[in-house]
């Protein structure tokens, strides 16, 4: 089990940007792919992207050329850092811990508030 808690969101105008940090709790982190989704009022859920235990990175049509994701594993932090923010980006973002066996989404975080406006 993965306590995972996020920060690092707010207002930020058009253009702007933001990191987002996931700080999780747990022995395993290292072993496991993160990764941050969204979820804008009356959509659904969306990835944004992932990165495995590894580091390596998976930016979805979303993220491609905006935003990045890194993690600290000796910190047992993943981060996401988002550029040339725009309205459609707001929304509540998440992050998520995938099972050990990689096969879903296990454990989430509550999510951080971001806001993007002119």
């Amino acid at each position: 089990q993965v306590h995972l808690v996020e920060s690092g969101g707010g207002l930020v105008q058009i253009g702007g940007s933001l990191r987002l940090s996931c700080a999780a709790s747990g022995s395993n982190f290292r072993r496991l792919t993160m990764g941050w989704f969204r979820q804008a009022p009356g959509k659904e859920r969306e990835e944004v992207a992932d990165i495995t235990e590894g580091g390596i990175p998976y930016l979805t049509k979303i993220a491609e050329g905006r935003f990045a994701i890194s993690r600290d594993n000796a910190k047992a932090i993943v981060y996401l850092h988002m550029n040339s923010l725009k309205p459609e980006d707001t929304a509540i973002y998440c992050c998520a811990a995938m099972s050990e066996q990689g096969n879903r989404w296990a454990n989430w975080g509550k999510g951080t508030q971001v806001t993007v406006s002119s």
